[in-house]
């Protein structure tokens, strides 16, 4: 059945019977299973009247017939890109599942990034059960991480060198354009090796997966960090709290922490400008809150408000190792300019400024994400398994899929200003919906 632009690649035909023990008690995805990319019966009733299936993925799930013998099968790991709680969690959920279920014991850990598949990287290390047993309790990445990459000619010269049959990625939109451009190589030169990518981003914003690994940790470290703010800010007189959340494009965090503790009276987001002098700006509703309530809560995700540096040339042209330009410091601006105002008006504040980043990126996972991680980490390797390649596993309507990574291009996902979540964050924080006037 095809699914036009979600169609999966594979490497050839799954003929060999699985290797999962106890087989006969599983029930086995369908390899012709959809779940409709639009869930709305009108968007479905609209297709069919056009004589067409609506767009949808495949469904993840064991397969019955599988393309690797995996006694003879070698498999590798990856993290890529700047640190997630649950990496260490997927780490050993892929471990676990290779191992465990597929007999597979030729596993790889790849250090530090795709530059560990450079001509001169540090030799992958052997992963098995023993060693990855507990890691799942600690934040970071035993494999190490890095930004930037060799070139993809390089990384398939390794694979091929390694000997290696699947490649797992785990990262975000960067790693998973580079896993989408080795894969195009390994078609190039007719290789069968599967390359399956693990979206990880604390951001929740790579598109067709609903939620990511990492995020609902990262909302509860970014929670508590805006409950702090708030003490503080009501424990002082004229006291006003201002919290940074990471969120480069898409302002996810910062909008369900806002939610989540209650407390924030403004929040800031990519996706809706805002602007800072003049009635109705920021400055002037934070003055009038404080005035009026003797403290204020602000939060704003990173990526937000990013105009206000375009005269100064702040990211323009300065790009880091993954490509992402460099931000400017919309934490360290409001500061600057929130103080500056005040004193003008001779009215002094105490401003408590928190920027919770690097405690986010670091945390290890609760207690849900976990969970996250092994739905994804098994999914990923049942569809390596399978012979599929080229896709990422994603998580749309409940449900775990699998998704082409070539679909990822030119898509993007953010919060929608119209939509329900935002709505949230209105009624919640009571701002207006409009906050002032986005300089131009």
């Amino acid at each position: 059945m095809s699914t036009g632009r979600f169609t999966i690649d594979t490497l050839g035909p799954a003929t060999l019977p699985t290797s999962i023990d106890r087989a006969d008690e599983i029930t086995f995805t369908d390899e012709q299973e959809r779940i409709a990319h639009n869930s709305q019966l009108t968007s479905i009733a609209r297709a069919l009247a056009g004589g067409n299936m609506p767009d949808a993925f495949e469904v993840a799930g064991p397969r019955a017939k599988i393309f690797f013998s995996p006694a003879k099968t070698r498999a590798a790991i990856v993290t890529c890109g700047g640190l997630c709680p649950g990496i260490n969690a997927v780490i050993r959920a892929l471990v676990m599942q290779l191992w465990h279920r597929y007999h597979c014991r030729d596993i790889l850990g790849i250090k530090y990034g795709y530059g560990g598949l450079s001509a001169d990287a540090e030799p992958p290390v052997p992963l098995d059960p023993d060693l990855v047993n507990d890691i799942h309790a600690s934040g970071g990445t035993i494999l190490g991480t890095s930004r930037g990459t060799p070139s993809v000619e390089a990384i398939v010269d390794s694979l091929e060198r390694l000997k290696i049959d699947m490649l797992f990625t785990i990262g975000g939109d960067g790693t998973i354009r580079g896993a989408t451009q080795i894969w195009e190589e390994i078609k190039r030169r007719g290789r069968k090796i599967a390359v399956v990518s693990v979206p990880k981003t604390i951001d929740n914003d790579i598109p067709f997966v609903r939620r990511t690994f990492g995020f609902m940790t990262a909302v509860g470290v970014a929670t508590e960090s805006v409950h702090a703010a708030h003490v503080e800010a009501a424990g002082s007189p004229r006291g006003i709290g201002l919290v940074k959340i990471m969120g480069r494009h898409a302002g996810y965090i910062a909008a369900n922490a806002s939610l989540s503790s209650g407390h924030a009276n403004f929040c800031l987001i990519p996706e809706v400008p805002f602007g800072l002098d003049g009635p109705g700006g920021l400055l002037d509703l934070v003055e009038r809150r404080v005035r009026e309530r003797r403290h204020a809560v602000i939060v704003v995700a990173e990526g937000a408000g990013q105009y206000f540096f375009e005269t100064k040339g702040a990211g323009e042209a300065r790009r880091d190792a993954s490509g992402n330009v460099k931000l400017g410091d919309i934490g360290l601006f409001l500061k600057e300019r929130i103080t500056a105002h005040f004193a003008g008006a001779n009215y002094p504040v105490n401003l408590k400024y928190i920027d919770p980043s690097y405690l986010i990126r670091s945390a290890r996972a609760d207690a849900t994400d976990p969970l996250h991680c092994a739905r994804f980490a098994q999914n990923a390797v049942h569809a390596a398994m399978a012979g599929k390649s080229g896709l990422l596993i994603g998580y749309w309507h409940g449900l775990m899929t699998h998704v082409p990574t070539r679909a990822l291009s030119g898509v993007s996902q953010s919060i929608n200003p119209q939509g329900e979540l935002w709505l949230n964050v209105l009624e919640m924080t009571g701002q207006p919906g409009r906050i002032g006037t986005r300089p131009v």
